[in-house]
């Protein structure tokens, strides 16, 4: 496994003094925020994007950077860190700003029908258009239920790798038992550069949600005694100096066994949390916002949700869909954002206005 640079990306400054005066906000730089940046910009509707995140990608690089994916259109094959790369490519040519690290805190719709947009860092918006492209909400780390380990965070427990490095060498008990705790269980058992003095992987139960061949290559290392397995949950720990020396695993049968470390890493998965999104006013059906599928304008106009985040009947949650809705979304906006305008749908193969948008050159066919 390998942690990926994302390409240079335009941030903006972190105070304004006055709110920033746009076309459209995007929340949300995952996939589908990003392709809805391409379709604005086709439009010519410039926009700024929002992210929780401190970088583009959304759940494909917070949750599979390395792991393939198989249906995007003419992409057999690419990574969740590749196709946030080849998006960040696409997209460039319409200059988006990028606030990242940051989460829209409120949202309000202003006399002139512009909608007021502030964010947990101070940055505020007037934009004539809002686009929710933020997947199934922000993400947090589940973590363990076990007092006082949280004091530890950051120093010996973690619940993402941003640096396999940092983990070289040492101890490690890794708790989980889906994909992203077997991958990195298996890494540190036997990549040379990062490989620990020791892995211990604790699953509360013997089977797992990870890919069989995953199961079975962890259970081939135990064979080993390349890594070991222990059945049971974490329920306590030792502390020395400040220092957390072992943990406590209790079993099924009820027997603790005490085991040494340097690191504890778990990986109980992600939990969604739709946040202030909630709060916004919008119709909502089992914590997702309501959408129709002309325009994905949600029940309030001007605000229009693509990807994850949104339902409709027959809603399947597919990149592929996400990047339909984000098409006609931005038709839907351009006719807001450009009311004295009639928008035309052009192609990108033989449309000289679009081929100077993107800034390349118009070809000449014989």
């Amino acid at each position: 496994m390998e942690t990926h640079p994302h390409p240079t990306i335009a941030q903006a400054a972190l105070t304004h003094d006055h709110p920033i005066e746009c076309d459209a906000v995007i929340v949300g730089a995952g996939p589908v925020g990003l392709f809805q940046v391409f379709e604005l910009g086709l439009l010519e509707i410039k926009a700024h994007v929002i992210d929780t995140l401190p970088r583009p990608g959304g759940q494909c690089v917070e949750l599979y950077p390395d792991k393939p994916i198989y249906d995007i259109p003419a992409v057999p094959s690419c990574t969740g860190q590749e196709l946030t790369d080849n998006l960040l490519k696409q997209i460039a040519p319409f200059d988006p700003v990028f606030h990242l690290g940051q989460e829209v805190i409120a949202l309000e719709r202003q006399p002139d029908g512009r909608f007021h947009v502030a964010t947990s860092r101070g940055t505020t918006f007037l934009t004539r258009a809002v686009f929710i492209a933020g997947g199934v909400g922000s993400f947090q780390p589940r973590t363990l239920k076990v007092e006082g380990l949280d004091a530890f965070e950051g120093r010996q427990l973690f619940h993402r790798v941003k640096d396999p490095a940092l983990f070289a060498g040492r101890n490690l008990v890794i708790a989980g038992g889906g994909d992203s705790a077997l991958d990195w269980a298996l890494h540190f058992a036997t990549a040379k550069e990062h490989r620990a003095e020791s892995v211990v992987l604790v699953h509360r139960r013997d089977g797992f949600r990870a890919a069989p061949a995953s199961v079975a290559r962890m259970h081939a290392l135990c064979e080993q005694h390349e890594m070991q397995l222990l059945v049971g949950q974490v329920t306590g720990f030792e502390q020395q100096d400040g220092r957390m020396t072992e943990i406590k695993v209790t079993a099924g049968d009820g027997i603790t066994r005490r085991v040494p470390l340097d690191m504890l890493l778990v990986f109980f998965g992600l939990s969604p949390k739709l946040g202030p999104i909630a709060e916004w006013g919008l119709a909502l059906e089992r914590r997702q916002v309501v959408v129709d599928t002309e325009k994905f304008e949600t029940s309030v106009p001007g605000i229009f949700a693509v990807g994850d985040v949104n339902t409709y009947p027959g809603k399947k949650k597919l990149i592929l869909s996400g990047f339909h809705e984000a098409a006609l979304a931005a038709f839907a906006a351009a006719g807001r954002i450009f009311p004295e305008k009639k928008v035309h749908l052009q192609y990108t193969t033989t449309s000289p206005k679009l081929h100077k948008v993107l800034g390349v050159e118009t070809p000449v066919f014989d």
